[in-house]
């Protein structure tokens, strides 16, 4: 199997990941608050048992960017990290208490910390021209994974079986069926991850730099399974030890795992600080909406359960098709513009929002119309915000260090993920002061944005020309 073949495998198998992170989240939530009622667990516990996951992931994200930075290897992380959501699942199928169900919630959670190695990977074996297509593919794959979700709970309703002790059926808690099922797709990504992921070569690399010469030879002939369609060019990662690569000295030194100092100091670099910023109020914003709408949804509309899942599948479907759009707008224009016209909507959205939905009026359809508008509005600008910070956060760290860099920005998002519920949740009666923040937020990151403007671009790029050229 040629090397082009091994890193297409390789890339479907991520995207299958993250498919199975959106189709887990997609069945377990929708089941977990029925689940801890048959515990008798008291109401808190729904808070507890939807932090535990991210918190789980906050802290051990980092640690695995750390092991892939150092050992230059993802697939034995992958194989290792799917362990713990094998076993969060069969302890939350196991359901003997509400205790089980929320250490269940922790262990799984571990298995995500592996997706700051994933995207450390994906930095060091895909070029910049190419890598927010690349991340936008993804991150589309876990909304397919959203979407599917709740067809698999469909299914799951059919399930009559036992394991062991273990009665499987629709009388039964939705949640152990749910988290069987989970199990056993977990162990099954882990054949599919021994059989078609391939620790491929960093572009930088020698290795990457002859594969990357075959793939131009056949670039005519065939489309990369999730790259751009434009030429990848060679680079090398800032701070590796392939010196003959290139006869041109660094402008900016390598950060280096054994200084801490000075990786703590490239962190808390202005246009690093700015997309960090990005990400915890991008996803602040999301969860804390995510929370209200139902309860929203169910006031002033009396949506019920087939009427929110709709609506959460429409939502869905302008979610995938926002970052296949944004997928094929990284490739006209810079990642910045496609940020700051993201944060341009949200905040267009927010405002819209405060005006229309915090105090409905005009009657039924006027009302549904501004909400579904204002909805519309919010989702729309989520794919460019998304994609574009992450990428750019790619190109302007150290390569070398790129998976601890993506766990630090994952664990900010976690945070995030983390109290923008807690936010949302007591303040559905009081959508002017929740929106607000929101509002505040938004205009704060954008303003931001706009003053470091000039810093968010990838400042090796010059140096990779300089390479090319041989100058």
């Amino acid at each position: 199997m040629d090397d082009r073949t091994k890193r297409n495998l390789t890339f479907l198998t991520i995207g299958l990941t993250f498919t199975l992170s959106g189709i887990e989240y997609a069945v377990i939530l929708p089941t977990i608050w029925r689940y801890l009622q048959i515990l008798e667990a008291p109401p808190y516990f729904l808070g507890l048992g939807l932090s535990a996951f991210s918190l789980s992931g906050l802290l051990t994200g980092p640690i695995f960017g750390l092991w892939s930075d150092r050992t230059k290897t993802t697939k034995s992380i992958i194989l290792f990290s799917n362990l713990f959501e094998i076993a969060g699942n069969f302890m939350y199928f196991m359901g003997y208490s509400k205790w089980l169900l929320l250490g269940s919630r922790l262990v799984a959670g571990v298995g995500a910390g592996a997706g700051s190695s994933i995207f450390g990977f994906l930095t060091r074996s895909t070029s910049p021209e190419e890598r927010a297509g690349i991340f936008a593919a993804i991150m589309a794959c876990r909304q397919a994974g959203l979407l599917i979700g709740p067809a698999f709970n469909l299914f799951l309703r059919l399930c009559d079986f036992k394991v062991g002790p273990f009665v499987v059926n629709k009388y039964t808690s939705p949640g152990v069926t749910a988290a069987i099922f989970m199990c056993l797709l977990w162990v099954l990504l882990q054949f599919v991850v021994l059989a078609m992921y391939w620790d491929v070569p960093p572009i930088g690399s020698p290795e990457g730099a002859a594969m990357e010469m075959k793939q131009e030879e056949g670039r005519e002939e065939e489309v990369p399974l999730m790259g751009s369609e434009e030429p990848v060019q060679m680079y090398e990662a800032v701070g590796s030890d392939q010196s003959d690569v290139s006869t041109v000295p660094e402008a900016s030194p390598p950060s280096n795992l054994s200084k801490p100092f000075s990786l703590g100091r490239e962190l808390l670099r202005e246009e690093i600080v700015v997309l960090l910023t990005a990400q915890f109020i991008t996803l602040f914003n999301q969860t804390a909406l995510e929370t209200m709408v139902t309860p929203l949804t169910q006031r002033f509309f009396g949506f019920g359960e087939l009427a929110n899942s709709l609506m959460y599948t429409l939502c869905g479907v302008e979610v995938i098709l926002g970052f296949f759009f944004v997928r094929w707008l990284s490739r006209k224009v810079e990642d910045r513009a496609v940020l700051t016209a993201g944060l341009i909507i949200c905040c267009s959205a927010c405002i819209w929002c405060i005006v229309f939905i915090c105090k409905p009026q005009g009657g039924y359809g006027w009302e549904l119309s501004t909400f579904i508008i204002g909805v519309f509005l919010q989702l729309l600008g989520l794919p460019f915000v998304a994609v574009s910070q992450v990428s750019l956060f790619s190109k302007v760290t150290a390569e070398k260090t790129q998976g601890f860099s993506h766990g630090v920005r994952r664990s900010v998002g976690g945070l995030a993920t983390i109290l923008g519920p807690l936010w949302a949740g007591g303040l559905t009666n009081n959508l002017y002061i929740m929106l607000g923040m929101m509002l505040m937020l938004l205009v704060f990151i954008t303003v931001m944005t706009a003053v470091s403007y000039r810093r968010l671009t990838d400042t090796r790029a010059g140096q990779r020309v300089q390479r090319r050229t041989g100058g």
